[in-house]
């Protein structure tokens, strides 16, 4: 782990030679030409990892939508997540970080030439993955003139769906070049500089099937049927198959206890360098909705992500409320997120960038809408659940042993007889993404948002208590203009203010970020 994390701070050190230039989305005159590829991929997985799991970024965004999160008394750091006020600087480092961070590196990656196919093939891999992202969140976004630096500083804003088609050319150009990598005797290898797969590269190809599975269950709603089954049958045919670890995680070698090597969920929402519980621990609490869902299903999973308080009985907040009773709502009288948990198993845990509950359960959904997936729909929901139950209980990342003395497939075996959660289902779409909902919760929640808001999915969901509307002149930030019962939260981002500054001319109409659905869900 150590090697890892030393080649990581070696190629941060490497391109902070020219940082400003190296990252700048205009021209690089600069950029050094001596960093090597085995340099520049820990870097952008690293950013990858911030990307996904740092406070206030994709899953922080995810669990606040999906109404998860609510805040302990005597903090204010939520308002504008629990009012809902998107605006042009709200969240917007998921675009602008993605542009200017990990799509650079990958980028490189994706245009070496030579002997660089495994690097070549990661790079196109990473790429797909943090574009549909991006469109997930925004719509429109540039694609094919994206990131060409002083070649074109001014890209226009692709299509979404034709996005989303290329993105699987992209991933099936991947795996045919690492086939194609393979047979070449001079090929150069990949190795700890993959702080994911450790330079596997038939890992990197299952992953890349996975990716297709993630964007055909989102497109299924609107693509032509038989374009998507053929998809899937070429998944099928290659034989590579997808992921087989409970998660893919990126960890360069997170070390305990020191400035800038934690795990950078558990150096925001659980522990700090110095071992000290931080304040968004503190301040993140578990909703009240939450705990009576969980609770009122029988659902373990429930103490592996929230704590028990003080009190010893799970206590959650309601989002967007008040909740200034310090007799009831102080942070140790709250379920904080479980420390040592099935979320924040410790400071050297690896950053999750998918899992395979999340892929189980889109196959689940391919399944239910009788598209071409091998497995029925009760097999795959029973295996996502089933998913969902050993990532929690895995004790591999944390240092609190006690969660080995759970059998995760007897949990998971009695969770699903006790529920009879697939027998005679009245819908079973709202069945797999509430349990969608339940397998990302504090782990890559946005994937549960960006499917609520293609299907209306959990049907149960709730609106957090002062919502505020979003208007074209601003948004009221006084407790009396806010506006309470709304039905519905945000379906998109807005573009930010850095697009309106530097790419003004091609940047689309802001929308309504209310009504203004993603292609996917029209």
């Amino acid at each position: 782990m150590k090697t890892k994390i030393s080649i990581l701070l070696i190629a941060v050190g490497l391109l902070a030679v020219s940082c400003d230039s190296f990252l700048d989305v205009n021209d690089d005159p600069n950029n050094p030409s001596e960093v090597t590829p085995d340099l520049v991929l820990p870097t952008g997985l690293n950013y990858t990892a911030e990307y996904v799991q740092q406070d206030r970024r994709l899953n922080h965004l995810g669990n606040m939508m999906m109404f998860n999160f609510g805040e302990a008394q005597g903090f204010n750091w939520y308002r504008d997540e629990f009012r809902y006020a998107v605006n042009s600087t709200f969240y917007d480092n998921l675009f602008d970080d993605a542009y200017s961070n990990a799509l650079k590196q990958y980028k490189v990656l994706a245009n070496l030439e030579g002997d660089n196919g495994y690097y070549r093939a990661i790079g196109m891999i990473m790429q797909a993955y943090h574009f549909q992202i991006l469109v997930d969140l925004y719509g429109s976004v540039p694609y094919s003139e994206a990131l060409k630096r002083g070649e074109n500083a001014n890209p226009v804003y692709d299509n979404p769906e034709e996005i989303y088609k290329d993105l699987l050319n992209r991933l099936s150009g991947a795996i045919s070049t690492i086939d194609s990598t393979a047979s070449t005797s001079s090929a150069v290898e990949v190795g700890e500089d993959d702080t994911v797969f450790d330079g596997d590269m038939a890992k990197w190809k299952q992953f890349a099937n996975t990716l297709k599975v993630r964007i055909l269950s989102r497109y299924a709603d609107v693509g032509d049927p038989a374009f998507i089954n053929g998809e899937l049958t070429k998944i099928q045919n290659s034989g590579d198959g997808y992921i087989e670890d409970l998660a893919v995680k990126i960890n360069p070698g997170y070390l305990k206890e020191e400035e800038d090597k934690q795990n950078p969920y558990w150096n925001d929402l659980g522990k700090d360098a110095s071992g000290n519980e931080t304040l968004s621990y503190k301040a993140t609490a578990a909703t009240q909705f939450v705990v009576e869902y969980l609770q009122g299903t029988k659902d373990p999973r429930l103490g592996y992500i929230f704590e028990k308080p003080e009190e010893n009985e799970y206590r959650g907040v309601n989002q967007g409320a008040p909740n200034d009773d310090k007799s009831v709502y102080a942070p140790p009288l709250v379920s904080n997120l479980n420390l040592y948990g099935g979320v924040l198993k410790g400071p050297t845990m690896g950053s999750v960038i998918m899992t395979k509950a999340e892929h189980e359960l889109n196959l689940a959904a391919l399944a239910e809408k009788g598209l071409n997936v091998q497995g029925t729909v009760e097999e795959h929901y029973k295996a996502g659940i089933e998913a969902s139950f050993k990532y929690l209980l895995d004790a591999g990342d944390t240092e609190q042993s006690d969660l080995a003395d759970v059998d995760a497939d007897s949990a998971a075996n009695a969770y699903i007889s006790r529920q009879a959660v697939w027998s005679g289902a009245e819908n079973a779409m709202d069945a797999i993404m509430t349990q969608k909902w339940i397998a990302t919760m504090g782990i890559n929640a946005a994937q549960a948002w960006f499917d609520y808001n293609r299907t209306g999915y959990p049907s149960a969901q709730p609106v957090g208590a002062g919502a505020a509307r979003a208007s074209a002149t601003g948004f009221p930030m006084s407790e009396s203009d806010a506006v309470s019962g709304r039905n519905d939260r945000p379906v998109r981002l807005y573009y930010p203010q850095s697009e309106a500054t530097r790419n003004s001319a091609n940047l689309p109409s802001q929308p309504d970020v209310f009504t203004a659905k993603i292609f996917w869900a029209n």
